[in-house]
């Protein structure tokens, strides 16, 4: 499952726009969401895109090849458990969530995360700024998504005491970079997108 906002000049990646334009920071997202694609791609897994917005509005199905949907909530927790809760009920054994803010991320790791959960209920991608890139579970837990402040500073180690409170096997993937601010841009992707 991955997550994404539909990609609107000043609803995507704002806190990068402060620094190098709204324009720009679009651009940066459709790369980040290209990105996504291309290495979720590679995964012989189903996939499903679920957008944040009016999926209508920004057709990237025929683009992207795979399904989409409409987050469901009104929180990002509320809408993650809504997409495990729909996943788990189309009965899928191992189901992993990412977003797509991760330019770091690659395909090798979503693979990784899928085979950990073979031998483990939980495994988390961690991201540098506290929160997870990645999270899969084999059966659903929504206890994982309560009681957090998102895009707080303490959500990976917050999830990884739910896990401990539920006395859960888990993997942690590498820590990774998400793309919010300028700094956590690599060369490599300044250079995609003209920066």
């Amino acid at each position: 499952m991955i997550f994404a906002k539909v990609p609107e000049a000043g609803k995507v990646k704002t806190r990068l726009a402060e620094t190098i334009g709204d324009d720009k920071a679009l651009q940066v997202y459709l790369t980040l969401l290209q990105h996504t694609h291309d290495i979720a791609a590679k995964v012989e897994v189903d996939k499903l895109l679920f957008y944040e917005g009016d999926v209508e509005s920004f057709d990237m199905l025929d683009y992207y090849r795979i399904p989409k949907t409409n987050q469901q909530g009104d929180g990002l927790g509320e809408r993650m458990n809504n997409a495990f809760i729909r996943s788990f009920s189309q009965e899928y054994e191992k189901v992993i969530i990412m977003g797509s803010d991760c330019y770091e991320l690659n395909t090798e790791i979503i693979e990784q995360g899928f085979k950990d959960l073979d031998s483990h209920n939980f495994v988390i991608g961690p991201a540098a700024d506290g929160g997870y890139y990645m999270l899969g579970m084999r059966n659903l837990e929504s206890s994982v998504f309560e009681n957090k402040t998102w895009s707080g500073p303490d959500v990976f180690l917050d999830t990884i005491l739910d896990f401990k409170k539920l006395n859960a096997t888990y993997s942690i993937l590498p820590t990774l970079s998400d793309v919010d601010y300028e700094a956590d841009m690599s060369d490599e992707l300044k250079d995609e997108v003209g920066i």
